[in-house]
């Protein structure tokens, strides 16, 4: 219908059918028309106007079809009882247009922080974490897996397993075996929309407002949000450089935990096996579940790769987490849990409503590369470019900034925290103003903490410097620079 009211729209000095419906809409509208009443024969309209009576026929049937005029065998077309808008006082129009009425979850949600808009254009440098370089994805693998993917599936399009791909299960069950020791069911694997949609499933499934929440602190601002946001309790834990204390946790009583014991986000701090059986042992005593999050599990430098809590004994209250976000890109919101038995169910479930399930193009195309080992000669490969990008910024730093500096969390992972010796906590949002006129992108520590006045929080000035998109020039460059603003 809408391409028939564009024919004849170019005829001059005729009408066309739209124009022709846009008036009759507008003439009805204002009364003109009034309801009831009966409308002109599509025959003396077109000789009125000057156009073919099919013209005037497509305009009557889109009004017709939108309600405003009816039309009943052997009786005149007229026009439709419309019930006519009542005007608001212009004070209560405003007022009902502006109006915004958010539950409890929306209320909460917009008074937690959130970082602004990010924009990379105007920078020479940017140390933002969480960015890979575009040079380390392997386009051309990619590619053949999506075109080989395409041709797979080109006879089904349907909906899929709410759990994921099949194929990317079954590659990630061998992967998980292999590279982190990790054993489980195919039913075990929910693929996400990244390891933030893991978060969100496990906070909507196993907590309610005012449940006690564990986390880290410092800790990764998305997950404190995420459990800020449904109502829950936030007990903040600290961390130092063996990550999560565990000695603090015996007189809480909570839900779940938050940890990052592999590379502790963002202070680097590896958690020892002590600390691990102790966070295992107080979520039994209290009923926990523990959310496991490797964020970066694929970067060790200086390190042997540390076994997950989930591989441990009586971790059966583990949910792992893990993503190809640092590996392959962010941009693909791939990411994959582990849960235990009892949960997969309930988690394909809610998986299911929240969006069906994950894309499946990227899946196969993901389970692909994993399948023929070529996911791990990529890992390989990127570890080795990003411990050359590692070793540059270390060597850049200490030659330009000496012992101003104190660095932390180097030997894994894709960033780094630098603390300056001799600037003051306070004077953070200043150099970060100073290098962003610079041009350099520079980002505090200061909102991983839940309160800047944290009595364990250094009095210094602390950055996280991460490196992944950056060549080895850009870093020396980004350093040269950096110095001349903490300086």
């Amino acid at each position: 219908m809408e391409d028939q009211l564009e024919d004849g729209a170019g005829d001059v000095p005729r009408l066309g059918a739209r124009r022709i419906y846009e008036e009759l809409k507008a003439q009805i509208a204002n009364g003109i028309y009034a309801s009831g009443s009966p409308m002109p024969s599509t025959r003396l309209l077109a000789a009125e106007l000057g156009v073919a009576r099919s013209t005037v026929t497509i305009a009557y049937e889109q009004l017709l079809s939108e309600g405003f005029i009816e039309s009943r065998q052997g009786a005149r077309t007229r026009v439709a009882m419309l019930r006519p808008v009542e005007s608001l006082p212009e004070c209560a129009a405003s007022t009902a247009a502006t109006e915004r009425r958010l539950s409890a979850y929306g209320e909460r949600l917009q008074v937690l922080s959130h970082p602004p808009p990010h924009n990379p254009s105007k920078l020479i440098v940017d140390f933002r974490y969480g960015d890979l370089a575009a040079s380390d994805f392997p386009t051309l693998l990619w590619k053949r897996a999506v075109d080989d993917t395409i041709r797979r599936r080109r006879d089904r399009l349907a909906y899929d397993d709410p759990r994921g791909s099949l194929a990317l299960r079954t590659a990630l069950q061998a992967y998980l075996w292999r590279a982190r020791g990790i054993r489980c069911e195919l039913g075990q694997l929910i693929i996400v929309n990244g390891s933030q949609q893991g978060l969100d499933l496990c906070t909507r499934l196993l907590v309610d407002p005012g449940d006690a929440v564990v986390i880290e602190d410092p800790c990764y601002a998305m997950a404190r949000n995420v459990f800020a946001a449904i109502g829950a309790t936030v007990v903040s834990v600290p961390a130092d450089h063996e990550g999560l204390r565990t000695d603090l946790l015996q007189a809480i009583d909570a839900r779940l935990a938050y940890v990052t014991p592999s590379h502790q986000f963002p202070l680097g701090g590896v958690m020892p096996i002590g600390r691990r059986n102790a966070l295992l042992a107080w979520s039994r005593q209290c009923g926990a579940y523990v959310i496991e999050d490797d964020y970066d599990g694929e970067y060790r430098y200086d390190i042997a790769p540390v076994p997950p809590l989930q591989t441990l004994g009586g971790a059966g209250n583990v949910i792992y987490l893990g993503t190809l976000s640092k590996t392959l890109s962010p941009t693909l919101r791939l990411g994959y849990m582990v849960v235990p038995q009892e949960l997969a169910e309930v988690f394909a479930a809610a998986k299911r409503l929240t969006d069906r399930h994950s894309p499946q193009l990227e899946q196969e195309a993901a389970a692909m590369l994993i399948a023929t080992g070529a996911y791990e000669r990529h890992v390989r490969r990127t570890r080795r470019r990003n411990a050359a990008r590692r070793a540059t910024l270390l060597a850049a730093l200490r030659a330009k900034l000496g012992d101003r500096l104190t660095i932390v969390g180097a030997d894994a992972g894709l960033h780094v925290i630098v603390w300056c010796n001799t600037i003051s906590a306070n004077e953070e949002s200043q150099l970060i103003e100073r290098a962003r006129q610079a041009r350099i992108g520079l980002y505090p520590v200061t909102p991983t903490y839940a309160a800047a006045d944290a009595p364990y929080r250094p009095d210094r000035a602390g950055f996280i410097i991460g490196y992944a998109s950056l060549d080895e020039h850009q870093i020396e460059r980004g350093v040269d620079v950096l110095a001349t603003v903490l300086l």
